[in-house]
Order: C-alpha cells, then sequence, then structure tokens
C-alpha cells in the first residue's frame, strides 16, 4: 500500500487528479466514466513514450473498481508497461486515492489492464520501435 501521501515506494504517479461536483453521479460518488477516461489518459502516457508518437486504445482487457471516489479525494494513476508486442503495447494501471486530508488515509480504488496499438501519423498501424541505448 502506498505511503506518505499517495506515493508508492520507488515510482511516480503518471497522473495525479481531484475530481470535481461535476464529476459526480446521482448518489454523490465519482462516475465510472470518468475514471475510466482518467486511467485511459493515464495509461497513454508510457505507451506514447514506449512508441515514440502516437498510439490508440485497441482493448480494455480489465477494470475492476474496488472502492468509490469521492469529491475532494486526490487520485493517483500509477501505469507500467507489462508487455511489447510487434504494434501492441500492454500496460497496467493501479488507481489510489488519498483520502480525509486532516488524517490522510490513502486506499486502492481501481486496477485496469489496456492494450494499445502505435500508429503512423496517418492512423495505420506500425511496427513498435526497438529500445536503444
Amino acid at each position: 500500500m502506498p505511503h506518505k501521501g499517495v506515493t508508492m515506494p520507488g515510482r511516480e504517479p503518471v497522473l495525479r487528479v481531484m475530481p470535481m461536483p461535476s464529476d459526480v453521479n446521482a448518489t454523490g460518488d465519482v462516475f465510472g466514466g470518468w475514471v475510466m477516461a482518467q486511467v485511459d489518459i493515464a495509461a497513454a502516457i508510457p505507451a506514447m513514450r514506449r512508441a515514440r508518437g502516437r498510439v490508440a486504445t485497441v482493448a480494455v482487457k480489465s477494470f475492476l473498481f474496488k472502492q468509490p471516489i469521492s469529491v475532494g479525494d486526490v487520485v493517483s494513476f500509477y501505469a507500467e508497461i507489462t508487455h511489447v508486442g510487434r504494434s501492441s503495447i500492454n500496460i497496467d494501471v493501479q488507481v489510489y486515492a488519498e483520502r480525509n486530508p486532516a488524517q490522510p488515509v490513502v486506499v486502492k480504488v481501481t486496477e485496469a489492464q489496456l492494450t494499445f496499438v502505435a500508429l503512423n501519423e496517418d492512423g495505420s498501424k506500425r511496427e513498435v520501435p526497438a529500445l536503444t541505448d
């Protein structure tokens, strides 16, 4: 579990956001669609870096909502590449929320796995470049 705020040991979040009142549903919880959009953005960051260019989400392999997110939570998104194929990149995203600023509590709220494909400027699929030292 993260400690000292919303940082995971040895890792920095790729995205950190605080949901606003316009992001909640009728029961006061943040919309699942809002969370999904933020996860997609967070996952795209390492995918674009690894592909060295444009990528597109082609699959959401899994998406698990573990706890609700509330207005005022500081939500941190950790994204990690788990596999690189010929043109695809798989990303694992772990999402944590820091609640109650007076006595912070950090909870895991969401986890997801997404697949991206590297694209040329015209939108056609291309190979992911080899890693260089």
